[in-house]
């Protein structure tokens, strides 16, 4: 059998063509369209190939920006926060600064204290002021021989305290050890006493003059005894001392004796009979840079406690000075 020839093929494929382009024409709303209707676009392959091509690109670059800001931790949503432990509390320190306060306080404690008071019939209220501020010391009394040994035996004393209020007295060669002691050492002292107007020319002579003043006269009674300089150490520290105003006359006669300052005198005046004059008719002086106190009364003519308060302040200020020089 013969086979069919290639045009047989073509003349079937064109009379399929135009079987189906007449179909067409014939189908409902076929022909030429309305005016102003709008034209049907035609198919563009190209066209929509491109399209495909920029929505699949799109997609594939949102995909990669999700993945991006899922890796990096600044974009990531906001986390819940989570307790945070308790913060733990540091106490504050305890330990205590030294200050320098502390430091010659301290040092107080440990000072080489010699007393001589001989007033144990009447009260020895100087010794009961260092026991009142736990200070460590030597108390001789009235023995004078225990205090001459203790001046010149090799201790070096913080401070000397010679409370010699009874009518008898010391003078003579105890002021020519406790004069060296002062000067070349550096020792700070306090003196109470009622008789200067007998020892003033004699070998107490050399301190008071170093000092910066001398006896001005004696007198009988006690009275009044007023601040001079009453923002001074020696009247705030540690006490708030008040002056002596109220008195009870235990010595009737030779109560004690007015100072007055030497010429060009670096010592002060602290209290006196008078308010209004400070270079004479005083009963406290101070000298030696603070160190160096001489009292020209009688302690017992007046209020134990006043006089108390008053012995503290000299004590403290005069070894506090003592150890400023010491450290100078």
């Amino acid at each position: 059998m013969s086979q069919p020839s290639i045009f047989n093929h073509r003349g079937k494929i064109m009379m399929i063509a135009l079987i189906m382009l007449a179909l067409a024409c014939n189908m409902p709303g076929s022909g030429t369209p309305a005016a102003g209707a709008p034209q049907p676009t035609a198919f563009d392959p190209t066209k929509a190939a491109l399209e495909f091509q920029a929505t699949a690109m799109s997609q594939k670059m949102t995909e990669q920006a999700l993945a991006a800001e899922s890796e990096n931790p600044a974009t990531q949503a906001p986390q819940q926060p989570t307790s945070a432990p308790p913060t733990e509390i540091i106490p504050a320190s305890t330990e205590i600064v030294p200050t320098a306060t502390q430091d010659i306080e301290a040092r107080m404690k440990s000072a080489k204290i010699l007393v001589y008071e001989d007033t144990p019939y009447i009260g020895l209220w100087i010794k009961d002021t260092l026991h009142g501020m736990g200070l460590k010391h030597v108390f001789v009394g009235d023995a004078m021989g225990d205090f001459m040994e203790n001046l010149n035996s090799g201790i070096q004393w913080d401070l000397i305290i010679l409370g010699a209020e009874s009518h008898d007295y010391v003078s003579g060669d105890f002021f020519d050890v406790i004069t060296e002691r002062v000067v070349n050492d550096k020792t700070a002292l306090i003196v109470e006493m009622w008789y200067l107007d007998k020892i003033s020319e004699g070998r107490i002579k050399p301190l008071t003059t170093k000092c910066g003043v001398k006896l001005q006269k004696s007198y009988d009674v006690a009275s009044s005894i007023y601040w001079l300089e009453s923002g001074s150490p020696f009247f705030t520290e540690p006490n708030i001392a008040i002056p002596l105003i109220h008195y009870d006359i235990y010595w009737a006669f030779q109560a004690g004796d007015y100072l007055r300052l030497l010429p060009g005198s670096e010592a002060t005046l602290l209290a006196g009979m008078y308010q209004n004059r400070d270079s004479d008719y005083g009963v406290i002086a101070s000298c030696f840079e603070g160190r160096v106190i001489l009292q020209t009364f009688c302690n017992h003519d007046y209020h134990e406690s006043d006089i108390q308060l008053l012995w503290e302040n000299y004590i403290y200020n005069t070894l506090k000075n003592r150890f400023i020089a010491l450290d100078q």
